[in-house]
């Protein structure tokens, strides 16, 4: 299985290549920006350079990710996921894979809202039908549902799971972490997420910018 921290390296590259193609294959600051961004994130995290770029030598050694080296005017090696090739999942069927990677079990409701802008499901139905593909495949399974919860869960099984706090911390990947960010209000969350998300891919785009031009 992935660590805690491969699972969010990859989730990512997942995600950044379909909501941000124009800056796709990420730059090594890109990629430490998506990791530690405070939005579809669970939990939140604060890994360095150094734990980036060892889950991507793993990741690599996995055939889940690849280097991009520098050609065509830009100066800097950039990373790109090929999980879906190794896995054979077509993009709907990553989407969910890059949100559960991202954010942890989640209801199918939870899930197609928060896949919108990497692949729009057109109905709750639909999405049940690539979980239940998904669940065949043994990549992802349906998780008994707990005391006040309304619904069940979906939960990927890729890789480990952050475990949860009862306070608020954050998950560093160097030696020393203890704890987890837990995300706030689902609901409260998705209304800001999107225009978070807006932020920081203008960020993105201005440091692998400013990268090219190194």
């Amino acid at each position: 299985m992935l660590t805690v921290v491969e699972a969010r390296v990859l989730g990512c590259l997942l995600e950044k290549q379909r909501t941000v193609p124009d800056q796709y294959p990420l730059t090594l600051n890109a990629l430490v920006s998506a990791c530690n961004q405070s939005s579809s994130r669970e939990p939140i995290m604060q890994l360095t350079d150094h734990d980036v770029e060892t889950a991507i030598g793993s990741l690599k050694t996995q055939g889940l990710a690849r280097l991009v080296h520098p050609s065509h005017g830009r100066s800097v090696t950039r990373y790109r996921q090929v999980a879906d090739e190794t896995w054979e999942v077509e993009p709907d069927a990553a989407a969910l894979l890059s949100v559960l990677l991202l954010r942890g079990p989640q209801t199918v409701a939870e899930l197609r809202s928060r896949t919108e802008r990497q692949h729009s499901f057109d109905s709750l139905g639909e999405v049940q039908e690539v979980l239940d593909a998904l669940q065949q495949r043994e990549l992802v399974r349906l998780l008994e549902r707990r005391p006040g919860q309304k619904e069940p869960r979906w939960q990927q099984l890729l890789a480990e799971e952050p475990e949860p706090a009862e306070s608020p911390t954050h998950l560093s990947g160097g030696a020393g972490s203890t704890g987890v960010v837990m995300g706030a209000d689902p609901e409260i969350a998705d209304a800001l997420a999107a225009r978070v998300a807006e932020l920081e891919a203008r960020v993105a785009t201005l440091e692998a910018a400013l990268a090219d031009l190194l």
